[in-house]
Protein backbone atom coordinates (compact mmCIF):
# COMPACT_ATOMS: atom_id res chain seq x y z
CA UNK A 1 0.00 0.00 0.00
CA UNK A 2 1.55 3.14 -0.97
CA UNK A 3 0.80 5.68 1.61
CA UNK A 4 1.99 8.83 -0.33
CA UNK A 5 -0.19 8.60 -3.45
CA UNK A 6 -1.78 11.36 -4.55
CA UNK A 7 -5.60 11.02 -4.78
CA UNK A 8 -7.17 12.43 -7.76
CA UNK A 9 -9.96 15.31 -7.36
CA UNK A 10 -12.56 15.94 -10.00
CA UNK A 11 -13.43 19.55 -10.46
CA UNK A 12 -16.90 20.71 -10.62
CA UNK A 13 -18.42 24.17 -12.22
CA UNK A 14 -20.90 25.52 -9.43
CA UNK A 15 -22.79 27.40 -12.93
CA UNK A 16 -23.55 23.58 -13.83
CA UNK A 17 -25.29 22.73 -11.12
CA UNK A 18 -27.29 25.25 -10.97
CA UNK A 19 -28.09 25.07 -14.95
CA UNK A 20 -28.89 21.55 -14.25
CA UNK A 21 -31.16 22.21 -10.75
CA UNK A 22 -32.84 24.97 -13.04
CA UNK A 23 -34.04 23.17 -15.71
CA UNK A 24 -35.09 19.86 -13.36
CA UNK A 25 -37.12 22.31 -11.62
CA UNK A 26 -38.31 23.40 -14.87
CA UNK A 27 -39.50 19.69 -16.05
CA UNK A 28 -41.20 19.42 -12.62
CA UNK A 29 -43.21 22.20 -12.76
CA UNK A 30 -44.27 21.18 -16.60
CA UNK A 31 -45.60 17.65 -15.61
CA UNK A 32 -47.86 19.23 -12.50
CA UNK A 33 -51.52 20.00 -13.83
CA UNK A 34 -51.29 23.66 -16.00
CA UNK A 35 -53.53 26.31 -15.08
CA UNK A 36 -54.46 28.85 -17.65
CA UNK A 37 -53.18 31.92 -16.68
CA UNK A 38 -55.53 34.25 -15.47
CA UNK A 39 -58.23 31.91 -14.54
CA UNK A 40 -57.65 32.93 -10.71
CA UNK A 41 -57.24 36.04 -9.00
CA UNK A 42 -56.68 36.98 -5.44
CA UNK A 43 -58.76 38.84 -2.96
CA UNK A 44 -57.56 41.70 -1.27
CA UNK A 45 -59.67 41.23 1.87
CA UNK A 46 -59.51 37.49 3.00
CA UNK A 47 -56.20 36.73 1.36
CA UNK A 48 -57.67 33.66 -0.54
CA UNK A 49 -57.33 32.30 -4.44
CA UNK A 50 -60.50 31.92 -5.95
CA UNK A 51 -61.89 31.41 -9.67
CA UNK A 52 -62.37 35.18 -11.54
CA UNK A 53 -65.91 33.33 -12.51
CA UNK A 54 -66.81 33.04 -9.09
CA UNK A 55 -66.36 37.04 -8.69
CA UNK A 56 -69.29 37.95 -11.48
CA UNK A 57 -69.94 40.80 -12.94
CA UNK A 58 -70.13 42.86 -9.74
CA UNK A 59 -66.99 41.98 -9.09
CA UNK A 60 -67.70 40.40 -5.07
CA UNK A 61 -65.29 37.74 -3.72
CA UNK A 62 -67.70 34.70 -2.81
CA UNK A 63 -65.49 33.92 0.34
CA UNK A 64 -65.63 37.39 2.34
CA UNK A 65 -67.80 39.65 0.29
CA UNK A 66 -64.87 41.69 -0.25
CA UNK A 67 -65.72 44.39 -3.03
CA UNK A 68 -62.88 43.88 -6.36
CA UNK A 69 -62.16 47.60 -7.86
CA UNK A 70 -63.79 48.18 -11.28
CA UNK A 71 -63.50 50.43 -14.18
CA UNK A 72 -65.03 53.49 -14.98
CA UNK A 73 -65.93 52.29 -18.23
CA UNK A 74 -67.60 49.06 -16.82
CA UNK A 75 -69.10 51.03 -14.05
CA UNK A 76 -71.00 53.52 -16.37
CA UNK A 77 -71.86 50.48 -18.28
CA UNK A 78 -73.67 48.91 -15.29
CA UNK A 79 -75.06 52.37 -13.72
CA UNK A 80 -76.63 54.41 -17.29
CA UNK A 81 -79.28 52.74 -19.05
CA UNK A 82 -78.35 50.95 -22.00
CA UNK A 83 -77.18 53.38 -25.02
CA UNK A 84 -77.50 56.26 -23.09
CA UNK A 85 -74.26 57.58 -21.77
CA UNK A 86 -72.94 60.49 -23.82
CA UNK A 87 -69.23 61.63 -22.67
CA UNK A 88 -67.87 65.19 -21.71
CA UNK A 89 -64.75 66.37 -22.52
CA UNK A 90 -63.49 62.92 -23.90
CA UNK A 91 -60.29 64.17 -25.48
CA UNK A 92 -59.11 66.30 -22.87
CA UNK A 93 -55.73 65.85 -21.42
CA UNK A 94 -53.23 66.74 -18.49
CA UNK A 95 -49.99 69.39 -19.56
CA UNK A 96 -47.59 69.74 -17.47
CA UNK A 97 -47.41 72.99 -16.05
CA UNK A 98 -45.15 72.59 -13.31
CA UNK A 99 -42.52 71.00 -15.75
CA UNK A 100 -42.62 67.69 -13.59
CA UNK A 101 -39.84 65.71 -14.67
CA UNK A 102 -41.18 62.33 -16.85
CA UNK A 103 -44.67 63.76 -15.82
CA UNK A 104 -46.08 63.58 -19.69
CA UNK A 105 -44.30 60.41 -20.30
CA UNK A 106 -46.22 58.64 -17.17
CA UNK A 107 -49.66 60.25 -18.30
CA UNK A 108 -48.42 58.54 -21.92
CA UNK A 109 -47.91 55.70 -20.60
CA UNK A 110 -51.35 55.65 -18.27
CA UNK A 111 -53.36 56.37 -21.49
CA UNK A 112 -51.93 53.29 -23.61
CA UNK A 113 -52.58 51.14 -20.18
CA UNK A 114 -55.71 52.08 -19.24
CA UNK A 115 -57.45 53.05 -22.49
CA UNK A 116 -58.46 56.65 -20.78
CA UNK A 117 -56.93 60.44 -21.33
CA UNK A 118 -57.38 60.84 -16.94
CA UNK A 119 -58.61 59.48 -14.22
CA UNK A 120 -62.69 60.60 -14.58
CA UNK A 121 -65.69 59.81 -16.80
CA UNK A 122 -67.93 62.58 -17.39
CA UNK A 123 -71.07 62.45 -19.31
CA UNK A 124 -75.17 62.58 -19.65
CA UNK A 125 -77.10 59.42 -19.24
CA UNK A 126 -80.33 58.28 -18.25
CA UNK A 127 -80.70 56.06 -14.89
CA UNK A 128 -84.42 54.59 -14.50
CA UNK A 129 -85.47 56.65 -17.40
CA UNK A 130 -84.45 60.35 -15.72
CA UNK A 131 -81.79 62.28 -17.31
CA UNK A 132 -78.53 62.62 -14.99
CA UNK A 133 -74.96 63.57 -15.09
CA UNK A 134 -72.77 60.74 -14.01
CA UNK A 135 -69.49 61.02 -13.15
CA UNK A 136 -67.22 58.43 -12.56
CA UNK A 137 -63.47 57.91 -11.34
CA UNK A 138 -60.86 55.57 -12.04
CA UNK A 139 -58.34 54.33 -9.32
CA UNK A 140 -56.28 52.63 -12.40
CA UNK A 141 -55.31 55.83 -13.85
CA UNK A 142 -52.30 57.68 -11.37
CA UNK A 143 -54.39 55.87 -8.41
CA UNK A 144 -57.70 58.25 -9.15
CA UNK A 145 -55.62 61.48 -8.77
CA UNK A 146 -57.15 64.73 -8.86
CA UNK A 147 -55.79 66.83 -11.55
CA UNK A 148 -56.33 69.64 -13.52
CA UNK A 149 -58.37 67.60 -15.89
CA UNK A 150 -59.94 65.71 -13.39
CA UNK A 151 -60.86 69.18 -11.46
CA UNK A 152 -62.36 70.99 -14.86
CA UNK A 153 -64.21 68.19 -16.10
CA UNK A 154 -66.00 67.72 -12.53
CA UNK A 155 -66.61 71.07 -12.81
CA UNK A 156 -68.14 71.43 -16.09
CA UNK A 157 -70.16 68.41 -15.26
CA UNK A 158 -72.09 70.42 -12.60
CA UNK A 159 -72.13 73.48 -14.14
CA UNK A 160 -74.19 71.46 -17.24
CA UNK A 161 -76.56 69.66 -14.71
CA UNK A 162 -77.32 73.51 -12.95
CA UNK A 163 -77.84 75.03 -16.30
CA UNK A 164 -79.91 72.13 -17.39
CA UNK A 165 -81.54 71.68 -14.38
CA UNK A 166 -80.53 67.96 -13.93
CA UNK A 167 -79.40 65.76 -11.12
CA UNK A 168 -75.45 64.58 -10.44
CA UNK A 169 -74.15 61.80 -9.24
CA UNK A 170 -70.47 61.02 -8.61
CA UNK A 171 -68.55 57.55 -8.02
CA UNK A 172 -65.37 58.57 -6.15
CA UNK A 173 -62.21 56.69 -6.01
CA UNK A 174 -58.90 58.59 -5.66
CA UNK A 175 -55.48 58.94 -3.83
CA UNK A 176 -56.27 62.13 -3.11
CA UNK A 177 -54.23 65.78 -5.37
CA UNK A 178 -52.06 64.83 -7.78
CA UNK A 179 -48.61 65.72 -6.73
CA UNK A 180 -47.34 66.20 -10.04
CA UNK A 181 -49.21 69.59 -10.81
CA UNK A 182 -48.84 70.79 -7.31
CA UNK A 183 -50.95 74.34 -6.31
CA UNK A 184 -52.84 73.79 -9.55
CA UNK A 185 -53.91 70.14 -8.26
CA UNK A 186 -54.76 71.65 -4.74
CA UNK A 187 -57.04 74.37 -6.60
CA UNK A 188 -59.11 71.79 -7.61
CA UNK A 189 -60.62 71.47 -4.82
CA UNK A 190 -61.50 74.77 -4.21
CA UNK A 191 -63.05 74.86 -7.68
CA UNK A 192 -65.05 72.17 -7.78
CA UNK A 193 -66.59 73.02 -4.42
CA UNK A 194 -67.45 76.01 -5.67
CA UNK A 195 -69.50 74.14 -8.62
CA UNK A 196 -71.35 71.90 -5.91
CA UNK A 197 -72.43 75.01 -3.78
CA UNK A 198 -74.03 76.69 -7.66
CA UNK A 199 -75.83 73.35 -8.16
CA UNK A 200 -77.07 73.30 -4.40
CA UNK A 201 -78.36 76.54 -4.48
CA UNK A 202 -80.65 75.83 -7.78
CA UNK A 203 -82.07 73.10 -5.58
CA UNK A 204 -80.50 70.29 -7.50
CA UNK A 205 -79.88 66.59 -6.16
CA UNK A 206 -75.87 65.71 -5.86
CA UNK A 207 -75.57 61.69 -4.80
CA UNK A 208 -72.01 60.54 -3.95
CA UNK A 209 -70.85 57.09 -4.53
CA UNK A 210 -68.27 56.44 -2.26
CA UNK A 211 -65.88 53.16 -3.96
CA UNK A 212 -62.31 52.09 -2.40
CA UNK A 213 -60.38 53.93 -1.47
CA UNK A 214 -61.77 57.88 -1.24
CA UNK A 215 -58.89 59.81 0.68
CA UNK A 216 -57.35 63.11 0.37
CA UNK A 217 -58.46 65.80 -1.28
CA UNK A 218 -61.21 64.43 -3.19
CA UNK A 219 -62.60 62.99 0.70
CA UNK A 220 -62.05 67.23 1.75
CA UNK A 221 -63.80 68.63 -1.23
CA UNK A 222 -66.62 67.61 -3.22
CA UNK A 223 -66.87 63.51 -2.07
CA UNK A 224 -68.60 64.72 1.27
CA UNK A 225 -70.76 67.40 -0.13
CA UNK A 226 -73.68 65.17 -1.87
CA UNK A 227 -77.13 65.84 -0.60
CA UNK A 228 -76.80 61.94 -0.12
CA UNK A 229 -73.39 59.78 0.71
CA UNK A 230 -73.49 56.21 -0.11
CA UNK A 231 -70.58 54.09 0.32
CA UNK A 232 -69.50 49.87 -1.12
CA UNK A 233 -68.84 48.25 2.52
CA UNK A 234 -65.28 48.27 3.80
CA UNK A 235 -64.15 51.54 1.64
CA UNK A 236 -61.42 52.94 2.64
CA UNK A 237 -62.34 56.30 3.52
CA UNK A 238 -60.40 59.62 4.98
CA UNK A 239 -58.12 62.43 4.64
CA UNK A 240 -54.56 61.57 5.83
CA UNK A 241 -52.87 58.18 5.75
CA UNK A 242 -53.05 56.14 8.62
CA UNK A 243 -49.74 56.28 9.20
CA UNK A 244 -49.38 59.98 9.01
CA UNK A 245 -51.99 59.39 11.37
CA UNK A 246 -50.64 57.34 14.06
CA UNK A 247 -47.40 59.40 13.65
CA UNK A 248 -49.14 62.41 14.60
CA UNK A 249 -51.30 61.22 17.66
CA UNK A 250 -48.68 59.20 18.84
CA UNK A 251 -51.15 56.32 18.97
CA UNK A 252 -52.50 52.92 17.55
CA UNK A 253 -55.31 53.23 15.62
CA UNK A 254 -58.26 50.29 15.96
CA UNK A 255 -58.21 48.34 12.65
CA UNK A 256 -61.75 49.37 11.19
CA UNK A 257 -60.00 53.26 11.01
CA UNK A 258 -60.95 54.29 7.85
CA UNK A 259 -63.22 51.47 6.34
CA UNK A 260 -66.80 51.73 5.86
CA UNK A 261 -68.94 49.46 7.81
CA UNK A 262 -70.48 45.88 6.71
CA UNK A 263 -73.53 44.66 5.20
CA UNK A 264 -76.61 46.34 2.85
CA UNK A 265 -78.64 48.29 5.42
CA UNK A 266 -76.15 49.12 7.99
CA UNK A 267 -75.96 53.01 8.48
CA UNK A 268 -73.14 55.76 8.08
CA UNK A 269 -72.73 58.20 10.95
CA UNK A 270 -75.51 60.27 10.54
CA UNK A 271 -78.33 57.85 8.74
CA UNK A 272 -76.64 57.14 5.03
CA UNK A 273 -77.74 53.88 3.41
CA UNK A 274 -75.28 51.62 2.40
CA UNK A 275 -76.13 49.43 -0.57
CA UNK A 276 -74.27 46.35 -2.33
CA UNK A 277 -73.47 47.27 -5.67
CA UNK A 278 -76.01 45.47 -6.97
CA UNK A 279 -78.42 47.25 -5.53
CA UNK A 280 -76.47 50.72 -6.38
CA UNK A 281 -78.61 51.04 -9.86
CA UNK A 282 -82.07 50.35 -8.25
CA UNK A 283 -81.31 52.55 -5.51
CA UNK A 284 -80.46 55.39 -7.58
CA UNK A 285 -83.29 54.83 -9.76
CA UNK A 286 -85.61 54.75 -6.57
CA UNK A 287 -83.99 57.77 -5.75
CA UNK A 288 -84.65 59.58 -8.58
CA UNK A 289 -88.47 58.70 -8.33
CA UNK A 290 -89.08 60.14 -5.14
CA UNK A 291 -86.93 62.72 -4.96
CA UNK A 292 -87.90 64.29 -8.62
CA UNK A 293 -91.27 63.84 -7.93
CA UNK A 294 -91.06 65.59 -4.84
CA UNK A 295 -95.09 65.98 -4.70
CA UNK A 296 -95.34 61.86 -4.58
CA UNK A 297 -95.97 61.80 -0.64
CA UNK A 298 -96.16 63.84 2.09
CA UNK A 299 -93.02 63.07 5.01
CA UNK A 300 -94.23 62.69 8.61
CA UNK A 301 -92.67 64.54 11.31
CA UNK A 302 -89.93 63.22 14.01
CA UNK A 303 -86.92 62.31 13.45
CA UNK A 304 -87.10 58.20 13.40
CA UNK A 305 -90.88 57.33 13.25
CA UNK A 306 -91.53 53.90 12.17
CA UNK A 307 -94.94 53.01 10.22
CA UNK A 308 -94.87 49.08 11.11
CA UNK A 309 -97.86 49.01 8.65
CA UNK A 310 -96.07 49.53 5.57
CA UNK A 311 -92.51 49.10 6.68
CA UNK A 312 -90.87 52.51 5.88
CA UNK A 313 -88.94 54.27 8.32
CA UNK A 314 -88.78 58.25 8.45
CA UNK A 315 -85.38 60.49 9.22
CA UNK A 316 -83.38 63.09 7.84
CA UNK A 317 -80.89 62.80 5.60
CA UNK A 318 -77.24 63.78 6.88
CA UNK A 319 -76.17 67.25 5.85
CA UNK A 320 -79.45 68.58 3.76
CA UNK A 321 -82.63 69.88 4.70
CA UNK A 322 -84.15 66.87 2.87
CA UNK A 323 -86.16 64.42 5.30
CA UNK A 324 -85.79 60.48 4.11
CA UNK A 325 -88.04 57.17 3.81
CA UNK A 326 -85.97 54.06 3.96
CA UNK A 327 -87.61 51.30 3.41
CA UNK A 328 -85.89 48.51 5.34
CA UNK A 329 -87.64 45.05 4.58
CA UNK A 330 -86.62 45.28 0.96
CA UNK A 331 -83.78 44.30 -1.20
CA UNK A 332 -82.30 46.41 -2.79
CA UNK A 333 -83.22 48.93 -0.73
CA UNK A 334 -85.60 52.10 -1.69
CA UNK A 335 -85.26 55.55 -0.80
CA UNK A 336 -88.04 58.28 -1.04
CA UNK A 337 -87.39 61.62 0.11
CA UNK A 338 -88.77 65.61 -1.09
CA UNK A 339 -86.72 68.93 0.00
CA UNK A 340 -88.28 70.53 3.01
CA UNK A 341 -90.15 72.89 3.33
CA UNK A 342 -88.42 76.51 3.84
Amino acid sequence: MNLFKRKQYVSVNASNINEDSKEKKNNDVKSGPAVPDGMCVKCTGCGKTVFKKEIGAYRICPECGHYFRIKASKRVKMIADEETFKEFDEKMTSLNPLNYPDYENKIQTMKEKTGLNDAVITGICKIGGFDSVLCVMDSTFIMGSMGSVVGEKITRAFEYAAENKLPIVIFTTSGGARMQEGIVSLMQMAKVSAAVAKHSDAGLLYVTVLTDPTTGGVTASFAMLGDIILAEPKTLIGFAGRRVIEQTIKQKLPEEFHHRANGAHDTADGGDLVPHLQAAAHLLRGLFLFVLRADHQEIHDGDHDHDHQNGWKHGHIAGTGRRCELKHDLFPPMSRCRPARR
